[in-house]
């Protein structure tokens, strides 16, 4: 018999798309074109005229590199069809002469989960630079302006440049990529051009003078140039920082009593039971769970657990995860060298959507968690609404004795748990 005397630790960094080697290059979904990361518009443009398939609001995509080679993937295990709706714009000409697009958008869940996933990892990866360029005391810039030396800290030069230049890009904590914020401008500058109008002049004395009397000592807020430096862009899924600033909060004035009790300083994720995949909802879990593994996990969910008691789900969900972990087939007890022969094992035989038999899973060690921090269980229904009489179930609880330790050692309850 294995055992597992201490809970297991789950993956603490989200998981979503696999790692890919940083790459200058996006292939073409479909063939074996590629085009350097900068020239997106062309692979864009070759993927409608070539293949004939449109990306919606592909500007909003954070990762379009990682999008790209999800989606080549998928469409390499599926047709095009199960994933996106046919567009016809001349419907109305002959059936042989009307042509068929295919729209990719985050209508379909699996490329709305994707986009939020490629979201959360930017913004966290954006967060932790901002954090890092916070309390960086290494910077060193001369300022645009007069050339003065700065070092220590961004803020410094950035302040010094708002008071004594009147040029203000904002305050020091709402900017990240500083350095290479202040190279653009700076090459900007070198090329003659104007902050705000971008109109390029003979010489710098001009340049300076224009920029002075017109008042133009500030960016252009409609460049999108710009928006990578500022963390507001990263913050919303499928906003730009335009519409999040154009958004109106009075209608929040009028709930007096605030509610801070689904405050959450760090989202939380729940980790699927058969793979390293995370989700910060357990709806989102299980159409991974149902998209990924090719089951019907969301009956096997929602129908299997919540016709059980929470402490039945608890034991499942343990019972579930100590097999996977020991790479044993729950139903057939079937054992594999690895976890994914085990979940292809499941799949074919499709022993993955059948509940386990009770007796194997229904038993007091299985109160105790496999992982130890497994957000799965906190996201359980303890709704009593869900039982009937017949399904619910005393927890024992026992008392015991704590006199005489020795004995108690010798015959207590958790010695068969071992």
């Amino acid at each position: 018999t294995e055992y597992i005397l201490e809970p297991l630790s789950l993956p603490e960094s989200p998981g979503g798309v696999s790692t890919v080697e940083s790459s200058a290059y996006v292939p073409c979904i479909f063939c074996k074109e590629c085009y350097i990361l900068a020239e997106q518009n062309q692979l864009l443009k070759h993927m409608i005229i070539e293949h004939k398939l449109v990306i919606a609001d592909v500007k909003l995509v954070a990762d379009f590199r990682r999008y790209i080679l999800y989606w080549k993937k998928r469409f390499a295990e599926q047709p095009i069809t199960d994933f996106c709706s046919v567009i016809r714009p001349n419907s109305e000409a002959p059936l042989e002469e009307q042509d068929n697009y295919f729209l990719l958008c985050d209508v379909l869940p699996e490329d709305r989960l994707l986009r939020e996933q490629l979201q959360q990892k930017r913004l966290r990866e954006i967060l932790e630079q901002q954090q890092q360029e916070r309390y960086d005391t290494s910077f060193h810039s001369m300022c645009m302006f007069c050339d003065q030396e700065f070092t220590g800290n961004r803020s410094v030069l950035l302040n010094h440049m708002a008071r004594e230049h009147a040029f203000n890009i904002g305050l020091p904590d709402n900017i990240v990529n500083c350095n290479e914020f202040l190279a653009v401008l700076q090459e900007k500058l070198d090329n003659l051009q104007c902050f705000y109008c971008e109109k390029v002049f003979r010489d710098k004395s001009t340049l300076k003078d224009h920029m002075r009397k017109k008042q133009h000592r500030r960016i252009n807020a409609k460049n999108k140039e710009y928006d990578k430096f500022y963390v507001i862009n990263y913050l919303e899924f499928g906003k730009s920082w335009e519409e999040v600033q154009s958004e109106d909060d009075r209608e929040l004035l009028h709930n007096l009593e605030e509610d801070w009790s689904d405050w959450e300083e760090h989202p939380v994720c729940a980790v699927c039971l058969f793979c390293e995949q995370q989700a910060d909802t357990t709806e989102r879990l299980y159409l991974h769970m149902q998209v990924r593994h090719v089951l019907s996990i969301s009956s096997f969910i929602a129908l299997g657990l919540k016709s059980l008691n929470f402490y039945q789900q608890v034991k499942l969900v343990n019972f579930i995860r100590r097999e996977v972990h020991h790479c044993r087939c729950y139903n057939c007890q079937e054992k594999f060298q690895s976890k994914r022969e085990l979940i292809s094992h499941m799949e074919e035989t499709k022993h993955i959507t059948f509940l386990p038999a009770r007796s194997t899973w229904d038993q007091p060690q299985y109160y105790f968690p496999t992982y130890e921090n497994d957000i799965l269980l906190c996201t359980l229904s303890d709704s009593e609404d869900l039982m009937t009489e017949d399904q619910s179930e005393d927890v024992p609880v026992v008392s015991e004795d704590m006199s005489n330790l020795k004995a108690l050692k010798q015959s207590s309850v958790l010695n068969q748990l071992l």
